[in-house]
């Protein structure tokens, strides 16, 4: 395998990067208006989706909302940097972290049928305790920017990559794409768009990859010998340094990304309350063949030879430079390219939609009751613009990918323990919940700057939990989990539709 043979194939144009961001966009955003005349009646609809979720857009929405740039190009990086042990700790906890769910959102869509966000959970488990709430929800709000940014940048890696598309314009462009049709539709939207994109991110994904190894003299085979001549573990999944190095950091941290996530909590309970349980089942599973299929493109990459410098200095990029470098069809590398738009463009909306309900739920509706049903309609609309742009502003500073990933979920991490045992421990008090998210982060993020993301993360994780162990001993309470069932919202279910023109 002579990496010399690389080359950028031809007719990769700015022009033809731009056509297909932009057309996509304004393909969605057909859909989003015509969703915006049929299902959006008030912020109820917007948020909520009226609890009408059924299965397969329940899991189709599920899937395209895990399927994070991350998935699709930090695979490929993984194996590309670890080898096999790279695409095992990446590709195994990502499915069982949706299955984990599974327990914790039977126990509160039965509980709090009527929830909204899981910061509303926090209030109301915690004697209306604006301090658990508030730690909550800054938490989903950074959380879900996070989302945000770190999928902006994936977009722009692999534009500037494949389409020579200089990578800040990449960066603002998807955001205005993205904004203008999720600002039509909310949740139904982002539930329907991100189920098409489903679609779009595993068929053409297979194909891709099942033709880059055709163009291989010698296919896998040759795929494999040059990858095991370069280094012995490239082939071996128990590699103790890929599960020090990334591994164990990202499985606790997936976990914390899904119960720790708004995206997530907003489809519990938006989905129909008798699938939620088989919706999180299945997507997890489907959501398998995923990053295992697209991670291929880093043993390819490891059997050329390549470097982090040869491909532009970040190791994600690794999969756009095969695709786009090989010799496949241009109709190959354009689905390629919009596998990454729809990965991306996916879980931004999704993302976005979460946002809007936090901001209606658990900032408007506690901190101003009185608001009219208008007026919360265009603050949940203004506050995805304001996300898309704060998360552009980040990515635009040049922040690293696979730094920001971590990071991502070192924080993410921080929640983790405090809210599952909200949910499963009846003894868990405010103290110890409060104590425990603040205390991981200011603790455990320094332990983990100094000592490294394993040491790091079983810091923020140990820390977390002893706090609200401790706290349920100095301060002994046993909540019953039945008066959340008393919870009355304060959005009219009811509600007149606003601002929809043409509609009798």
């Amino acid at each position: 395998m002579d990496k010399s043979a690389l080359q950028l194939t031809e007719g990769l144009t700015p022009g033809l990067g731009f056509a297909l961001m932009i057309g996509l966009g304004l393909v969605f955003l057909a859909l989003a208006y015509l969703i915006k005349r049929t299902l959006i009646r008030n912020t109820h609809d917007f948020i909520s989706s009226n609890r009408r979720i059924g299965l397969g857009f329940g899991v189709g929405s599920v899937i395209s909302v895990w399927t994070w740039a991350m998935a699709v190009m930090m695979s490929s990086a993984m194996t590309f940097q670890w080898g096999l042990s790279g695409l095992f700790w990446f590709v195994v906890p990502n499915g069982l972290a949706l299955m984990a769910m599974i327990p914790l959102a039977r126990i509160l869509r039965k509980r709090m049928p009527e929830g909204y966000t899981i910061s509303q959970f926090a209030y109301n488990r915690f004697g209306r305790s604006q301090a658990a709430a508030s730690v909550v929800t800054v938490t989903m709000i950074f959380g879900i920017l996070l989302e945000i940014l770190i999928n902006l940048k994936g977009t722009s890696v692999v534009m500037s990559t494949v389409f020579s598309i200089d990578w800040r314009v990449a960066t603002v462009v998807t955001v205005c794409v993205v904004m203008a049709y999720s600002f039509f539709g909310g949740l139904w939207t982002a539930v329907m768009t991100g189920t098409i994109n489903t679609w779009m991110i595993t068929v053409p994904a297979a194909l891709v990859i099942v033709a880059v190894f055709d163009l291989i003299p010698g296919g896998v085979d040759t795929v494999f010998a040059a990858v095991g001549e370069a280094d012995e573990m490239n082939l071996s999944i128990l590699d103790s340094a890929a599960a020090a190095g990334f591994g164990i950091t990202l499985a606790f941290g997936l976990l914390a990304s899904v119960v720790a996530d708004q995206t997530f909590w907003q489809k519990v309970w938006s989905v129909r309350k008798d699938q939620v349980s088989r919706t999180f089942m299945w997507a997890g599973a489907l959501f398998y063949p995923i990053p295992i299929c697209l991670g291929m493109l880093g043993l390819v990459g490891i059997g050329y030879g390549l470097t982090a410098t040869e491909i532009g200095g970040d190791i994600v990029a690794i999969g756009p430079y095969i695709v786009s470098h090989i010799g496949l069809p241009m109709t190959l590398i354009i689905a390629y390219t919009l596998v990454i738009l729809a990965a991306c463009y996916s879980t931004i909306d999704g993302a976005s939609a979460a946002l809007s309900s936090v901001v209606a739920i658990d900032i408007v509706k506690r901190f101003a009751p009185k608001t009219t049903e208008q007026t919360l309609f265009y603050i949940t609309k203004a506050s995805m613009f304001i996300g898309g742009s704060v998360a552009a502003l980040i990515v635009l500073s040049g922040v690293d990918f696979t730094s920001l990933v971590l990071t991502t979920y070192a924080l993410k991490t921080s929640i983790l323990i405090p809210l599952v045992l909200a949910i499963l421990w009846p003894r868990t008090n405010t103290l110890g919940f409060v104590a425990g998210v603040i205390l991981a982060i200011l603790i455990g993020m320094p332990i983990r700057s100094m000592y490294g993301e394993l040491v790091g993360t079983l810091s923020i994780l140990a820390i977390s939990g002893i706090t609200v162990v401790l706290g349920a001993i100095l301060k002994p309470v046993n909540f019953d989990m039945d008066e959340l069932e008393e919870l009355i919202t304060d959005l009219d279910h009811n509600a007149e539709p606003v601002a929809v023109p043409g509609r009798a």
